[in-house]
């Protein structure tokens, strides 16, 4: 068996596969899991991320609710703006290996083209002569040119 934040992720994942969105209330979600609302607060924050291909929208309060969406940002026309707001000017090795994991899930890219990314833009980075500062900003400027020509939009 899994732990608790797997418990509640695949609950999650199994409403959001019949609907698309889902709308909870951190309180209920807690009592029914037997769990603290920061239990709750941590699975969304790390699981359900834009990363991984959601937004969260929340709205605090008594009555207040969550509501995650599943996004499918890439089939939208201004792809190539949304995936240089996604990537940032800098992203790390956990948030790429994440956005790819991600594109793959979501059949943009195969497990093949993730892995030549990795493989490529990890080998590249390890020169020497690259301050370790500069890699992030590197890693980020590679990660979305070779996005960009895998999806035909370079």
């Amino acid at each position: 068996m899994g732990s608790l934040s797997d418990l509640i992720e695949q609950y999650l994942q199994d409403l959001l596969a019949k609907t698309g969105s889902v709308e909870i209330q951190r309180r209920q979600l807690a009592q029914m899991f037997r769990c603290a609302p920061s239990q709750i607060n941590y699975v969304l924050e790390t699981r359900f991320t834009m990363d991984h291909g959601y937004l969260i929208v929340s709205r605090r309060g008594g009555g207040g609710y969550i509501k995650i969406i599943r996004v499918n940002w890439y089939e939208e026309p201004d792809f190539p703006e949304k995936l240089t707001a996604l990537i940032g000017a800098e992203i790390s090795r956990e948030g790429m290996a994440s956005l790819l994991q991600r594109l793959v899930r979501d059949e943009l890219i195969t497990e093949k083209d993730s892995w030549l990314i990795w493989e490529i833009i990890n080998r590249e980075l390890e020169n020497p002569v690259l301050p370790e500062e500069k890699k992030d900003t590197e890693r980020a400027i590679l990660l979305r040119t070779a996005l960009l020509v895998l999806c035909g939009r370079a």
